[in-house]
């Protein structure tokens, strides 16, 4: 396979496409963003990317909470459109329903079938953008998108990002820390 060089950039194959919910000026806020992974197991952990300019970085500043919500594959309009408009533009409070859990500050949108409500960790500035570390203080689920008290994948139909188009997750083709048994050496 011959290689080329591309230069550095913030290349991730896939990502998952999430809304990232914070309270602004007492309002509910939602923006897209793709720059999300786990950041620990124990305690549990997530991590999102955010533009220093953005609007929902100052919410999150100001309640040190924020969520990020898992929007299905039917929601994609509706996600799409909270990262084309600022919140600091246009009240996007009514794109989705919000409800608040333990955190009581975290705006979770009712729509989405996953919400995870957390409370900032840290954030460390990377330049043009700050990384938010967040503990996971509680996850909502909607009942139909769980299977053996875990989120299924395939019940949740998330949006996947990747080469600036949205994307719908395909079929399973084995299973992680098992297929890797099957190698043999060289």
């Amino acid at each position: 396979m011959e290689k080329i060089t591309l230069g550095p950039m913030p290349y991730m194959s896939v990502m998952p496409a999430l809304l990232v919910g914070a309270n602004v000026k007492g309002k509910p806020n939602y923006m897209t963003a793709a720059w999300a992974t786990v950041a620990c197991m124990a305690p549990p952990m997530i991590c999102v990317a955010i533009n220093k300019a953005r609007y929902t970085a100052k919410g999150i500043d100001e309640s040190k909470t924020f969520s990020l919500n898992v929007p299905s594959t039917k929601q994609v309009i509706e996600a799409d459109h909270c990262g084309l408009v600022s919140g600091a533009l246009e009240d996007k409070s009514r794109v989705f329903s919000s409800f608040y859990g333990k955190l009581k500050t975290a705006p979770l949108a009712e729509e989405c079938p996953i919400n995870i409500e957390c409370k900032l960790f840290k954030s460390v500035d990377c330049g043009s953008h700050l990384l938010y570390i967040g503990e996971v203080i509680e996850i909502h689920a909607d009942k139909s998108s769980v299977t053996d008290g875990k989120p299924d994948i395939t019940k949740l139909d998330p949006i996947v990002y990747a080469q600036s188009a949205y994307w719908q997750v395909g079929m399973q083709i084995d299973k992680a820390f098992s297929a890797g048994k099957k190698y043999q050496k060289k």
